[in-house]
């Protein structure tokens, strides 16, 4: 019995290793030829995949010790930070120091916007008294999500073409993928159970091993 057990569980990891190898490589061979028509970012003190989404917002990574002040260099008025994890009242802090305006809006690392969360963007955007900052933890995955629904529900490009917008700059969750290209102008509903299941089983890595690295 103990033989067939480990059987079955060396089958099952066996087919988990090749199923996420797989999914691993198809996201990244898409993101190779997205960047060929769509830009990556810049790294600009401390902040990776700092790139341009319309005239007033722009996406990247959470800034590092000099990023808020080069944002506000930049003439960026409000960030928004989608990050869920526990962040310190001193990292918190870091923004207004700066001159920026915060926004909160908690997303959980792999995941997507709700509808509630979309329409808040969609009105902080209209309503800053200048250009908008969004990001994340790795500016990819969440900032991705949110960017593409913006962009579709603003009608500046096609389901399709922000997913590929997204690609060009990382690779997300399979649940981020399916986000992006099936949100439209009237909503951005999350992915169906089922899709978000095997997202996050397949994820499941990528996220233990950022959350190791915030100690």
């Amino acid at each position: 019995m103990a033989i067939r057990t480990g059987k079955v569980i060396g089958f099952c990891a066996l087919g988990y290793a090749a199923l996420w190898l797989a999914t691993v490589l198809g996201t990244l061979g898409v993101g190779f030829l997205a960047r060929e028509n769509h830009t990556s970012g810049e790294n600009l003190a401390g902040i990776n995949h700092f790139t341009q989404v319309d005239d007033v917002v722009w996406r990247g990574s959470a800034p590092g010790p000099d990023g808020y002040e080069a944002l506000a260099d930049r003439g960026i008025h409000t960030v928004v930070d989608l990050r869920a994890e526990d962040l310190s009242e001193a990292q918190l802090a870091l923004p207004e120091e700066d001159g920026l305006n915060l926004v909160r809006m908690p997303i959980r690392d792999g995941q997507t916007p709700t509808e509630e969360q979309v329409d808040e963007f969609l009105a902080t955007v209209e309503n800053a008294d200048g250009p908008v900052f969004v990001h994340c933890g790795a500016g990819v995955g969440r900032t991705g999500a949110i960017a593409a629904a913006y962009l579709v529900r603003t009608d500046q490009a096609s389901s399709t073409e922000a997913a590929a917008r997204n690609l060009a700059v990382g690779p997300p969750s399979v649940e981020q993928v399916y986000y992006a290209l099936t949100t439209d102008s009237d909503k951005s509903e999350q992915p169906p159970v089922a899709v978000q299941a095997v997202s996050r089983v397949l994820d499941a890595p990528r996220r233990i091993n950022a959350s190791l690295d915030l100690f």
